[in-house]
C-alpha cells in the first residue's frame, strides 16, 4: 500500500502509463472544482513510495486525463473551461497542443485501444467529439438524436472495436455511436430509470458486455447485443432493455467504474461513499450463454477499501506485475495504491 497528497488540489482522475509499470497520471483541482487552477501530476512509483516527477499547472480544473497509447511521454487531459490539452512529460510547463470547441467544462476523455492514433472527449455541452493530436480540429462531432441537449459526462471506445463509442449522460441514455455511419448514436436505451449515468467501462475480455454506474447508487452490466430488447429481471421489465448483471451495495452516487485488465469478472467502483469495491460478475462464468439467453446472477461483492476520507472519484488497475494492484484518488487530496488482495472476503 502507498499513498501521495495532492496537497491543494482535489483529484479525480487517475491512470496507470501503458508503458511504464511505475508511472502514474493524476488529474486534480483546486477547490473541488468549483473554481481555480488544475493540476496534472506525473507520478513515479518507487521502493520508498510515490513521488511527484513533475507536474502541470492549468488555468482552469482538470476532470480526466487519459495517456497516449502511442507515444510515451504524452498525457491528454479534460478541463473545466472546454478545453481539451495535451501534454509531453518531458517537456516544460506547457501543453504541446490544445484545442477548444467544447462550450462547458470537458469531463471525461479516453484513449483508443484499437486504432490507438485517437481520442475522443465527452462533456457538459452534451456532444462528444473525436480528435487526433496530428490534427488542429476535431475529427467529428457526435450529439443525440432528436433529444434536448444534457450533459455527457462519459464516453469510451470499446476495446475491440476502432469506431464503437459508448456514453452515458445525465438523461440515463447509454448510447452507442459509429462515426463511421454518422454523427448520431446507432442505439439508444435509457439505462438507469433517469437517473444520471456517471460512469461506464468495457469488459477487457468479452467484446459484447459494458458496465455502467449511476447516481442511484447501482452498477449494471450490459450485454450490447440485447439493447434492442425488454424481458424480466428481478426487479421488473427495462424500458428499453434489462442488464444482464446488477450490483447493489454503494451507499452514494457511483463515480467512476473499471473493469479489470487481468480477468473478466472483476470490477472496481468508487463512490461518493467515500470507498472502492471490488464487485464479481459471475455471468463471465456461464459458458451457456449465448445471445438469446438472459442470464441475472445478483450481487458478487469480493471486498470494500474505506482509506479515502472524501468523495473518491477516480479509479485504475495496474496493467502491470502481480495481478490485483489498483489506484484510487479523492477529493481528501489522497491518491492511493492498494493491493485489492488485501480485502478480499
Amino acid at each position: 500500500m502507498y499513498s501521495f497528497r495532492t496537497t491543494g488540489f482535489n483529484g479525480y482522475a487517475v491512470q496507470y502509463s501503458p508503458f511504464f509499470d511505475s508511472k502514474l497520471a493524476c488529474a486534480a483541482s483546486a477547490n473541488f472544482g468549483l473554481v481555480g487552477n488544475g493540476r496534472l501530476y506525473i507520478l513515479g512509483l518507487t521502493p520508498s513510495g510515490i513521488v511527484a516527477e513533475r507536474w502541470f499547472d492549468t488555468q482552469d480544473g482538470l476532470f480526466d486525463c487519459a495517456w497516449s497509447e502511442i507515444h510515451e511521454n504524452h498525457v491528454v487531459t479534460a478541463t473545466g473551461d472546454g478545453s481539451v490539452k495535451l501534454f509531453d512529460i518531458a517537456l516544460n510547463d506547457f501543453p504541446i497542443q490544445s484545442w477548444r470547441e467544447h462550450t462547458r467544462e470537458v469531463f471525461s476523455t479516453n484513449w483508443n485501444l484499437v486504432e490507438k492514433t485517437t481520442f475522443c472527449t465527452a462533456s457538459w455541452d452534451g456532444f462528444i467529439k473525436v480528435w487526433s493530436p496530428a490534427r488542429p480540429q476535431s475529427i467529428s462531432t457526435l450529439q443525440p438524436r432528436n433529444a434536448p441537449l444534457s450533459c455527457t459526462y462519459t464516453a469510451s471506445y470499446s476495446p475491440y472495436n476502432a469506431t464503437l463509442i459508448a456514453s452515458g449522460s445525465s438523461d440515463s441514455n447509454l448510447r452507442l455511436w459509429d462515426p463511421r455511419v454518422g454523427n448520431f448514436p446507432t442505439n439508444s436505451i435509457i439505462a438507469h430509470n433517469g437517473a444520471e449515468i456517471l460512469s461506464l467501462d468495457w469488459n477487457k475480455y468479452r467484446p459484447e458486455v459494458l458496465a455502467t454506474s449511476s447516481v442511484d447508487r447501482t452498477i449494471k452490466v450490459w450485454d450490447i447485443r440485447f439493447l434492442n430488447r425488454s424481458s424480466p429481471t428481478p426487479h421488473g421489465v427495462g424500458a428499453n432493455a434489462s442488464p444482464i448483471n446488477e450490483f447493489l451495495g454503494h451507499e452514494y452516487a457511483i463515480r467512476k467504474i473499471s473493469w479489470s485488465p487481468h480477468s473478466p469478472e472483476l470490477l472496481l467502483s468508487v463512490s461518493y461513499d467515500m470507498t472502492a469495491r471490488i464487485w464479481e460478475d459471475r455471468t463471465a462464468l456461464n459458458k451457456t450463454a449465448t445471445a438469446l439467453t438472459r442470464v441475472y446472477h445478483g450481487g458478487g461483492l469480493r471486498g470494500v477499501w474505506d482509506k479515502h476520507s472524501e468523495f473518491v472519484v477516480g479509479c485504475d488497475w495496474s496493467l502491470w506485475g502481480t495481478e490485483g494492484w489498483a489506484c484510487t484518488v479523492g477529493w481528501d487530496e489522497m491518491v492511493w495504491v492498494w493491493d485489492m488482495r488485501s480485502v478480499f472476503r
